[in-house]
């Protein structure tokens, strides 16, 4: 099996105030099985469909810390990144550590303010399934600050930023050796509340997202953003019950 590809989005991960809670909702919503680790690793969970791993779960660790996930980028050096996002005017959040044997990883803030991780795998690649119903299939940044977020992911990693257009929005599309890897979008107009902060959203991939918003509703989360046509597929915005928010799409 060939390594993750260094600088392209590979994992995600839920840090919830309520494990138990969280493993029963997303395991309901997307067929996810979970597997628990033992307390060495403080119940990290892994989520898997049909035995390949898709994302992860963990408790929260800072006081005052929200339900939230995380997008994590592919690296085959943790350090260096470091030492990239701080020259950049980004921040090291949580400096690179291993993690026992499965591989290093670290936490930053960019330049806006938009936490995001990187990990260097050892045994544990990152996701091993993508953009099938249930799985990983998208990861994009809202930010208040284009211009600056361009420069600061072009030095981080090497992306590009192309300007691109959905349903009449301006839209970026960032691109690593030709490759579409993710999007970004600007935070403004009404629809952004003022004391949101820039982050990163994650999409899972759906095979129909009315029913998936509904019965993600039904399991205790809320629907943040109503199901909604555009011209990449049909979409929505959903909280979990611990107020953890993702998307979910169906492809068109």
């Amino acid at each position: 099996m060939n390594p993750p590809t260094p600088g392209v989005p590979n994992w995600v991960d839920l840090g919830t105030a309520d494990l138990a809670d969280a493993i029963r909702f997303y395991t309901s919503l997307f067929g996810w099985e979970a597997e628990v680790s033992g307390e060495e690793y403080g119940g990290y969970t892994t989520f898997r469909l049909d035995g390949r791993a898709t994302a992860g779960a963990g408790p929260l660790y800072g006081e005052g810390q929200p339900t939230a996930w995380s997008t994590y980028v592919a690296t085959d050096d943790a350090d260096e990144i470091a030492a990239r996002v701080e020259a950049a005017g980004g921040k090291v959040l949580v400096a690179p550590f291993d993690v026992m044997y499965q591989g290093r990883m670290a936490a930053f803030l960019d330049q806006a303010g938009a936490p995001f991780s990187v990990w260097q795998a050892g045994t544990m690649r990152g996701a091993d399934i993508f953009d099938v119903p249930g799985a990983l299939t998208w990861n994009e940044l809202t930010t208040r600050d284009l211009e600056g977020s361009a420069a600061f992911y072009g030095s981080v990693f090497g992306w590009v930023a192309r300007e691109s257009s959905v349903s009449g929005m301006d839209y970026i599309v960032w691109e690593h050796e030709g490759r579409q890897i993710a999007g970004m979008q600007a935070m403004d107009g009404d629809r952004w509340p003022d004391d949101l902060p820039p982050h990163w959203m994650i999409y899972f991939a759906v095979a129909d997202c009315d029913d998936s918003a509904a019965y993600a509703q039904s399991l205790g989360g809320r629907i943040v953003h109503p199901p909604t046509t555009l011209p990449i597929g049909r979409y929505a915005v959903v909280d979990d019950p611990q107020g953890g928010t993702f998307s979910i799409l169906q492809s068109a």
